[in-house]
């Protein structure tokens, strides 16, 4: 198969369908799709899926704290993931969700291949259940510290410290997140993937460059002792697909989630006449790439290759992992307002600037990326506005002014031209190999050339000389090609840009071919501005909207949100607590976290907003009694006064809980 020829798969991680998309999924996602722009700028044959994780018990929970059914609440979220990404561009050619007919199909066929070959096992072992709420807790229900790096609040199936994979068991002072109880260990049968089966070829797959080194050596750490089995179903009550052949058993959210790669790109291949079985018979020719985040590198690079082989079909040309995203050099913080949603973002500022800052700090390595608000702010507009879109304004005007909109016959320096287009193969190499900060210096560094060119030949100057105009014409020429060309390169970073600029310059979509030949003798368009300066209000908007949207009551760790300044006793013996209660409490339109409370504290009426809709349905909160801050400010929120705050504990999510007063307390008492 030829280059000119190349069939290419592409995969972003699944966003699970039970949060909104923030700032942390779009390093992701924009990695994702300029790689796949670039693809199809090149003539390649490049289609690109995703879908919505949409099984497991938080999705269950969720729902049943919202009073409405899972189906519901993964078509909400779905409408919402969509919507966020094409609001940051992302040019998906279908999402899907795993709840699907399609991916039913294909977890079932796996499952049975690798059972009919004897991959699966079966036996008793010892898993948590809660006792307050009677259910058995799945992985992420449980949190702990980490058995092998002793990192504290860590999921109960993998750390997100170290990256280590083990059975909630393991995990030192595990706590229910449910209810906050300690599990207790109960007997249940379970069905298993035979991971050690897969050893040899596990090996012989990590040591091809199928991923990243650092990737690679840190799975093959496992090969050094005997590889365990994978826990590949849940007891009911679950929210997913039950195993065929099984009762009350369903598969983890993990060994169907991977399958909704295939299942997305099934639907693809229905809908748009494509042949399934060409992409993922073994020794396709095709290619398949996954982009993922270093937290479940171990699932893509270890389970999901042998899940594949095992079920007689072709593994990953690659899996590319990339680092986390903080802001500010620290962890996104909610109480900094640095935990930015995808949509508040769009609320203030371009997305085409986050995607150009993204890419010229991206490379294809595994490090974090910092989001350094002032660096994005000073960088978008010395690279964008005061060198890229500063080429095309500075020379625009004297074509359609003095020139009625044409270009000269010949450039004057078709020399500067040629050494732009030769630039073309190393910038299309990073691109291909995922170094776009590498890409986008080399960009820039041709526009820094471009600008020094227009300030050396002076065209301001040379058109009030009137035997020099032809001049004129030649240098805003020469300026406006090389424009076109930083376009081009620039086009998998800003496609609306890009867009625009094509407009303008009167030429039809460009690909990557399209740098060879110079627009010349060619009419243009009228330019208008393409990029507007980032100012500080935007960013302040920002940060203050982030900060409104998150809730009081959660906290998080010192290291995520440091303590905040010392208060004196003093100071705090000026609360007054009291008994309240809860007359009407009702969902708040247009908030996610927010329930309505109406408290009596004994002939007085409060209306409170509080961030607690994620742990508590409203009908199961009216007579009950808990405890207020009766004389804090009052505070203007977007959806109304909020008189006072109630009392919760928890980290956040379903773990929150409202303070109960004793028994016998009255709307009013003191608490002390």
């Amino acid at each position: 198969m030829t280059d000119s020829q190349r069939k290419i798969l592409v995969t972003s991680a699944l966003p699970y369908a039970n949060g909104s998309i923030h700032l942390g999924h779009m390093v992701e996602h924009v990695q994702t799709d300029i790689w796949v722009r670039f693809q199809r700028m090149r003539g390649h044959q490049c289609h690109f899926v995703c879908a919505d994780d949409a099984h497991g018990t938080p999705i269950m929970l969720k729902a049943d704290a919202e009073g409405i059914s899972p189906q519901q609440l993964i078509d909400q979220v779905s409408e919402e993931h969509q919507r966020d990404f094409s609001s940051f561009l992302i040019s998906f050619d279908h999402y899907h969700s795993t709840h699907s007919p399609e991916n039913r199909h294909y977890s079932e066929l796996v499952y049975n291949r690798l059972n009919e070959k004897g991959h699966i096992s079966r036996r008793s072992i010892q898993q948590f259940y809660d006792p307050e709420k009677g259910m058995f807790l799945p992985d992420r229900f449980v949190k702990g510290t980490c058995p092998k790096c002793k990192s504290e609040n860590q999921y109960g199936d993998n750390c997100e410290v170290c990256g280590s994979t083990y059975s909630p068991t393991d995990l030192i002072d595990p706590v229910s997140v449910v209810s906050g109880a300690k599990p207790v260990e109960r007997e249940s049968e379970q069905l298993f993937f035979k991971l050690g089966n897969f050893r040899e070829f596990l090996k012989n797959w990590l040591d091809q460059g199928h991923t990243q080194s650092e990737i690679a050596n840190k799975q093959k750490e496992l090969f050094e002792e005997e590889l365990f089995e994978w826990d590949i179903s849940r007891n009911a009550p679950y929210w997913g697909f039950e195993i065929p052949g099984e009762k009350d058993k369903y598969f983890y959210v993990w060994m169907d989630a991977p399958i909704g790669y295939l299942a997305s790109f099934k639907h693809l291949c229905d809908r748009d006449g494509l042949d399934f079985n060409e992409y993922f018979k073994p020794n396709s020719e095709c290619e398949l790439y996954h982009f993922i985040g270093k937290d479940i590198a171990r699932f893509h690079t270890l389970f999901w290759p042998a899940q594949l082989h095992g079920a007689d079909f072709r593994t990953p040309t690659a899996v590319w992992v990339h680092g986390f995203l903080t802001v500010n050099g620290q962890k996104m913080s909610k109480s900094r307002g640095t935990f930015i949603m995808g949509s508040t973002y769009i609320n203030h500022l371009d997305p085409e600037y986050l995607r150009y800052y993204f890419a010229a700090k991206l490379d294809n390595s595994i490090d974090d990326l910092d989001l350094s608000l002032s660096d994005f702010q000073s960088r978008v507009n010395s690279d964008l506005v005061g060198k890229l879109v500063n080429i095309a304004s500075r020379c625009a005007g004297f074509i359609t002014k003095t020139f009625e909109g044409k270009l000269s016959e010949q450039l004057p320096n078709p020399e500067m031209f040629e050494e732009f287009v030769q630039m073309g193969d190393s910038i299309a190499k990073d691109y291909e190999e995922r170094r776009y900060s590498k890409a986008i210096r080399d960009i820039m560094g041709l526009a820094d050339k471009a600008n020094q060119y227009i300030d050396a030949a002076k065209p301001w100057v040379l058109i009030k000389q009137p035997d020099s105009m032809k001049d004129v014409q030649g240098i805003c020429t020469q300026g406006l090609n090389l424009f076109r060309l930083l376009v081009i390169y620039l086009k998998p970073v800003l496609p609306i840009t890009a867009e625009k600029a094509e407009a303008f310059l009167n030429v039809q979509a460009q690909c990557w071919s399209d740098i060879a030949n110079p627009l010349l003798g060619h009419s243009i368009n009228k330019f208008k501005p393409l990029l507007t300066r980032v100012e500080d209000k935007q960013i302040e908007a920002m940060i203050e909207e982030t900060k409104v949207e998150q809730q009081p009551v959660v906290s998080g760790h010192l290291a995520e949100d440091p303590i905040s300044p010392e208060v004196s006793y003093d100071d705090f013996a000026k609360l007054d607590f009291r008994v309240a209660k809860i007359v009407q409490a009702s969902h708040v339109d247009g908030a996610d976290k927010l329930l309505q409370l109406t408290l009596d504290l004994g002939g007085e009426t409060r209306n409170v907003f509080a961030g607690i809709k994620s742990a508590y349905k409203p009908e199961l909160l009216e007579g009950r009694h808990t405890v207020m801050i009766a004389n804090l400010a009052p505070r203007k929120m977007r959806f109304g006064v909020s008189e006072g705050m109630v009392l919760a504990a928890g980290l956040g999510e379903k773990d929150v809980f409202l303070l109960n007063p004793d028994e016998g307390a009255e709307p009013g008492m003191r608490v002390k």
